[in-house]
This record gives structure tokens, C-alpha cells and sequence, in this order.
């Protein structure tokens, strides 16, 4: 091997990324042909045959304090707080004396203090109120809804497979009037990358989907993409494969390439219907990065200004996509 050609590998391991030539956007390769819509709609149907629990994404784990936090799952109103322990509850948002909003509430030691007349509502039962069931991830919420026509329920959400530490985490939440099937079905379709964001994706090429069948054993069920992320002018090419763990979920996970395991959490939670009869939905993304670098660790001590653009970039990567889901629901409608 050649001293110049040992320098080049050296330095491709030092630096991830390169230098991106300009391009028009138009003159990319057309990826229609490859977009199956029977494909997609085979992977969704898979996606929403798998087992869930009945457990729905409320939020990021940071945002749930010891505040109350007024939520809406499948047209239920609820309330989420910490008590004084920290522990995530979250409980039904009307109070069972005469109905007002707990989300209005303040906490006093770890319980709710309904506004209207004093009522302190915590862990115990109230008559018929009483909290969810509810789990915290660390990084995100959930609350159990064990709603009529549910499917068997778990004692805690599917579990999924995060890098381990060093990480950083960053939670962006976005509402749309779709439906959740509208979202998976979305993420279930990679070839839209490099064009409908030209801004963050270039050279995307799907290299496996799975084959339009609604019975496909699991560990089929992925699409595995070849794509170098955009950052203006410099791009860094990784391979990543989407899966579907969950009715719900769809997780993009890096499999070769800079940033090793790092994965995408797209969640997509029913809210109800707005007062035109339309379903709403609320996107809840959770981005979880993780380098096996020397001096990502220490750089994490930054995670605080780091959060911020990771969240600016999945909100304006889903403004797009909800766009999109939503002339799905549209369509259909």
C-alpha cells in the first residue's frame, strides 16, 4: 500500500466528512420506479400488526416537571407531573369534583391542588380518577391507554434499542392533521430523502426493501439506505437501516459509518379529532447520537448548545414531512 494511499485512509477516519460537489437538484436520479406503493403499504400493515401494549409517547422526559403538563391521547385529556420523588405520573386532566382542567393546577409536595376548591389529587385513587399507567425511558414519557378494542396490554413500552454512553438526546414535537398511519407510512418511504430534502440528504440510494408481503418474519423487516447526510457545502456518508418495533414507531439506525448506533425515534401519537371531525396527530422524535471518537465525551460537556440545532434540524426535516402525511390523510379523506 502506498504512503499516500495510507494517508488518505488515515485521514478519512480522522475527518467524516467531505466536500460535497455542487449539483443541481433536478438532475438527481429519479426514484419513482423504486417508491412500490404496494411495498410501503405491506410494511405498514406489518408495522401496525405488531404488538404496542397500548402505550403512546407524550413528551420528552425533560419536559415533564413538577409542573402539570396538559396532554390529549385518542381524544383522552390528560395531566402529567412529577411528584416529590420524580416520578412520571400522568392521570386524567378533569378534576372528579366538579371537572376543572388540572393542567391549571399547581403541584404542592408531589400532588395536584385543583384550583376550583383545594381537592389534592396524587397516587391514590379518587372515586373513579386515578392515574395511568405510565413509564419514563429517559429520554421520553408514555402512558398506558388501555382503550375498548385494545390488544393485550405490557407492563411497560417495547423496548428500544439505544447506543450506549457517551450519547446526547434531543426531543422535537410537531402536530399535524393526519393520522398515525400517515406518519409510519412516511418514514416507510426513504426514496423521498434527497428530494423532498435536498437540504439535509444528497446521494440516497435505498440498497434493500423488504418484499410486499403482510407476513414477513421481523428480522426481514428493514429498509437499509446508503446516504450521506448534508451539512452545507460538506456531507458525511453513512449506511442506516429503518425498522418498525412498535404499531407506532418507526427507528432509523446507523449501521456503518460516522456515528455508529446512533439512532432516530419517530413516534407518532393520535390526539383526537378538531372540532371539523379531522384527526390530529402529534409527531414525537427522539435523536439519540453517539460517536465511538475519542473526544466525543468530552465535547458533550457542550450538550446543552448542542441540543438546541439537533432539535432546529428534526423540526425543520418534519415541517416538510408532515406536509407530506398530511396530503396522505388528505387523499384518503
Amino acid at each position: 500500500m502506498s504512503a499516500v494511499r495510507v494517508w488518505r485512509e488515515k485521514v478519512a477516519k480522522a475527518v467524516p466528512f467531505q466536500v460535497l460537489p455542487t449539483s443541481r437538484w433536478s438532475e438527481q436520479v429519479p426514484t419513482y420506479r423504486d417508491a412500490n406503493p404496494a411495498v410501503i403499504r405491506s410494511a405498514l400493515t406489518r408495522a401496525q400488526a405488531r404488538p404496542g401494549g397500548n402505550w403512546y409517547v407524550i413528551a420528552a422526559s425533560s419536559a415533564i416537571t413538577t409542573a402539570a403538563v396538559g396532554v390529549t391521547v385518542a381524544g383522552q385529556e390528560l395531566v402529567a407531573w412529577r411528584d416529590g420523588d420524580g416520578a412520571l405520573l400522568v392521570a386524567p386532566r378533569a378534576c372528579p369534583h366538579l371537572g376543572a382542567d388540572l393542567s391549571q393546577a399547581p403541584v404542592d409536595c408531589g400532588t395536584l391542588v385543583c384550583p376550583w376548591h383545594g381537592l389534592r389529587l396524587g397516587r391514590r385513587r379518587h372515586g373513579t380518577w386515578k392515574p395511568y399507567p405510565s413509564h419514563d425511558d429517559g429520554v421520553l414519557c408514555w402512558v398506558r391507554l388501555d382503550l375498548p378494542g385494545d390488544r393485550v396490554r405490557t407492563g411497560a413500552p417495547v423496548a428500544m434499542v439505544r447506543p450506549g454512553e457517551p450519547a446526547v438526546a434531543a426531543v422535537a414535537r410537531l402536530d399535524g392533521v393526519c393520522e398515525p398511519a400517515d406518519i409510519v407510512a412516511n418514514r416507510l418511504d426513504p426514496w423521498h430523502g434527497a428530494w423532498f430534502h435536498p437540504y439535509s440528504f444528497t446521494r440516497l440510494k435505498v440498497l434493500s426493501a423488504p418484499p410486499a408481503d403482510d407476513d414477513l418474519p421481523e428480522e426481514l423487516d428493514r429498509f437499509v439506505v446508503d446516504v450521506t447526510f448534508r451539512i452545507g457545502r460538506l456531507g458525511v456518508p453513512v449506511i442506516a437501516e429503518f425498522t418498525t418495533p412498535a404499531p407506532r414507531t418507526v427507528v432509523m439506525r446507523i449501521v456503518e459509518g460516522e456515528g455508529q448506533g446512533s439512532v432516530v425515534e419517530t413516534h407518532a401519537t393520535p390526539m383526537g379529532q378538531d372540532r371539523d371531525g379531522r384527526c390530529r396527530t402529534s409527531v414525537v422524535e427522539a435523536v439519540i447520537a453517539h460517536s465511538d471518537r475519542r473526544h466525543f465525551g468530552a465535547g458533550l460537556r457542550v450538550a446543552p448548545l448542542i441540543r438546541p440545532l439537533m432539535r432546529r434540524a428534526a423540526t425543520r426535516l418534519w415541517r416538510d414531512d408532515l406536509a407530506y402525511a398530511e396530503r396522505l390523510y388528505e387523499l384518503r379523506s
